[in-house]
Parts: structure tokens; C-alpha cells; sequence
């Protein structure tokens, strides 16, 4: 059962300082973070990872009105030392936005930008997350120096590399979506990471206001994925608010990492959830892909019809495909009748073991007037599906 949580949080006053309660219980999963409306910081890009020795770790960034996203931004990390049961703050980095954690050789990254379309960084930790590298120069960890766009997507080791899609935000219409350019980066799996020569950035594949119809708004936040022929692909988010019916842009890469290739006939495809953030992983033991996407319920599709599709975030569920193209809804995970401010987005998970484990960007309830949308979210939740595969 779980059990009621009364927090304290400060609220400015002409009178100074005073506390103000608020309610947790009735909020799904595990709370991880909380930032309140009223704060104008809103929590932001999910991250999970288990650690060699077990534990796992989190992290989320701040956005909003009074966050320092556009500047240098902050980013938090959390660890759980008992399976998600509770969790504690562990570290806030200086000068993280949109960025993942991952494990690689046995060591603990964080891969992002420094603010919103800022540098492309990596920093490490020897020591779980408590302590991390500073990355001043392409010698420690600034890996592109410019106007960057990601978000905590998979970090995929395969053929030897690790691959991991990235966006430029330097097009030549500086508006948000017309701005992005999909492209990869990838480094040998055994290299040090903290070198930016070690690092491959394939060519950038740059807004073109004629694909789909002329309805394209951009593409971002893409996915390395491979299919099963060992094709190395990206496969992004796509922005078209002309229909309810979502999809995603398959953009393929070439083996050495070099190479973007984009055929706008075939590229775009049908997808649960795709004008919304989602992560896709291949499970070896039951041979499909696996997604957690924002789809768009039929009855909220009637209810919304004409609206941008990027707006619904309300329902999060499971997904899987033998081929990528073909997908399965499972089970619906996390749901709320209210699309205006309730939302769960932007997830992040893993395979552990019979078990996903999963982050959410969730705004909801919480007795003090709950989240400002469903976009700018108030907490950080945790949640497992147990025994996934008996879901086939």
C-alpha cells in the first residue's frame, strides 16, 4: 500500500517564508522528484541506468521560466540502493541539459548538452554518480562545440561501437522543429570516451519543408536501433500536426558511422506515439523490439480531433514489433482522463531481467494546484512491469 507523503516546500510570501504541504499519494509509481508549479522549474528528460553493483541511478534536468536552461543548466541524479523502493539525491551537475546516463566498460557516463541547444558534452563518474568529470576541452569531454539538440535517448553498443543519435540545432530557420538535422555519433566501445577524437559524426540531415505534403514540421530526438539484417538505423520523432495518425522517420546509417541516408518515399512510417519522445530497445530472449510510447487512445482521438497530436500525452503504453514496422500495443501503463494537465512523457527504460524498469516526466495532482500543464511536469516517477514477456 502506499502510504501518504506530506512534503514541505517554500514559498515566497510578503511575510517571508512559509511552509505549504503537498500530496503525493495519489500519484502512480515511486516519487523520485517533485518541483512545485509555483516554482517555475519544471522537471525535465528522464534517465535510468543500473550500475554493476545493482543499484540504480536516475537523473532529470530543470526547465522553465526560472531554471537557467538557456544559460548553463542543472541536472540532478538520484540512486536507489533497494530495487526502486525509494531513492535519494546523490549529485547536481552544473551545466547538463537533455542527457543520458549510460554504463560502458564498466564505467558511468552522462552524454547531453551543457543548456538548451547548447555544446555536446560527456562526463563520467568513478564513484557512482557522486562525482563527476568537468568538460572543459575536446580532451575531457567536450565533444562538439555549437547548438546541439538530444534528448536521453539509448546509448546502443553494437559491431564493437557505441551509437548514439544526435540533433543539430543549427539549420537555417532558427525556429524550433525547421532548426533540428538528424545525424549520428558513434565511438569504438573500448575507447576513451572523454576524447572527442575518438568520436565519428556522420553528415547532418537538415529540415526540408516538402516531405510529407509539405505537412513535415522536423524531426528529433532519434533512436540508434538496429533491425534484424544488422542495419544500423535512426529513428526520430516527426512533427506533423495535420493528423492524429503518428509516425516516425527511419533514417538509415551507414556501418562506418559516416553516412546518413534519408529516402522521404519510404522513410516515413507508421508509429504509436511518434510526435512524442519514445526509446526503442531489442529484447534478445523474446526476439522483438520493445517501445513505450504516448499513444492517442480512439476515444481521445475523437475528443481531439484537429488538435496537434504532440499535445496528447496522457496515456503511456507498451509496444512491441518483430520487424520495426509492425507494432503491438501490449498493455496501457500509465493513463489519465485529462489531457490538459495531466501527462506522463518523455520515458526512459530499461530491461532487468522478467522486468522494465521505467522513468516518467509526470504531471499530476499534488493538493497544491498540480502541474502549471501536461508539458511542464511536477514530479519524477518510477515504476516496473513485472514479467513484460508474459505480456505476449
Amino acid at each position: 500500500m502506499k502510504i501518504l507523503t506530506l512534503f514541505l516546500v517554500l514559498l515566497s510570501t510578503s511575510f517571508g517564508l512559509k511552509a505549504q504541504q503537498y500530496d503525493d499519494s495519489k500519484v502512480p509509481g515511486v516519487v523520485v522528484a517533485y518541483s512545485a508549479a509555483s516554482s517555475g522549474k519544471y522537471i525535465g528528460s528522464p534517465s535510468l541506468a543500473i550500475l554493476p553493483n545493482g543499484d540504480y541511478v536516475a537523473s532529470h534536468d530543470l526547465f522553465g521560466p526560472e531554471s537557467n536552461e538557456h544559460e548553463r543548466a542543472t541536472s540532478k541524479i538520484y540512486k536507489s540502493t533497494n530495487k526502486g523502493k525509494s531513492w535519494k539525491e546523490i549529485a547536481e551537475i552544473d551545466g547538463a541539459f537533455w542527457s543520458k546516463l549510460f554504463v560502458n566498460q564498466g564505467g558511468l557516463y552522462f552524454l547531453g548538452t551543457d543548456r538548451h541547444h547548447g555544446n555536446t558534452l560527456i562526463r563520467q563518474s568513478t564513484d557512482n554518480g557522486i562525482t563527476w568529470t568537468d568538460p572543459v576541452d575536446s580532451r575531457s569531454g567536450l565533444l562538439l562545440a555549437g547548438e546541439y539538440h538530444c534528448a536521453p535517448m539509448p546509448i546502443l553498443e553494437y559491431n564493437g561501437r557505441i551509437w548514439r543519435a544526435m540533433e543539430s540545432a543549427m539549420g537555417p530557420v532558427k525556429k524550433w522543429g525547421k532548426r533540428y538535422g538528424a545525424f549520428m555519433l558513434s565511438a569504438p566501445v573500448d575507447a576513451d570516451l572523454l576524447q572527442a577524437d575518438n568520436w565519428t559524426s556522420s553528415n547532418i540531415l537538415y529540415y526540408d519543408s516538402t516531405y510529407l505534403n509539405g505537412n513535415f514540421g522536423g524531426w528529433l530526438e532519434g533512436n540508434a536501433v538496429v533491425d534484424k539484417e544488422g542495419q544500423m538505423w535512426d529513428m526520430l520523432r516527426v512533427d506533423d500536426r495535420s493528423t492524429l495518425e503518428e509516425k516516425t522517420a527511419r533514417v538509415k546509417i551507414s556501418a562506418d558511422g559516416k553516412e546518413a541516408i534519408f529516402n522521404p518515399e519510404s522513410g516515413f512510417i507508421n508509429f504509436p506515439g511518434g510526435s512524442k519522445k519514445f526509446t526503442i530497445r531489442y529484447d534478445e530472449k523474446s526476439g522483438l523490439y520493445w517501445t513505450i510510447a504516448n499513444v492517442i487512445p480512439d476515444a481521445i482521438k475523437l475528443e481531439n480531433e484537429g488538435g496537434n497530436p504532440a499535445g496528447i500525452r496522457n496515456t503511456q503504453a507498451l509496444f512491441s514489433s518483430a520487424d520495426l514496422i509492425n507494432w503491438e500495443q501490449r498493455k496501457v501503463l500509465l493513463q489519465h482522463l485529462d489531457v490538459k494537465k495531466h501527462g506522463f512523457q518523455y520515458v526512459d527504460w530499461v530491461f532487468n531481467g522478467k522486468d522494465i524498469l521505467f522513468l516518467s516526466r509526470t504531471a499530476y495532482e499534488d493538493g497544491v494546484g498540480g502541474a502549471r500543464n501536461n508539458h511542464d511536469a511536477n514530479f519524477l516517477t518510477f515504476h516496473r512491469i513485472k514479467k513484460f514477456r508474459n505480456l505476449l
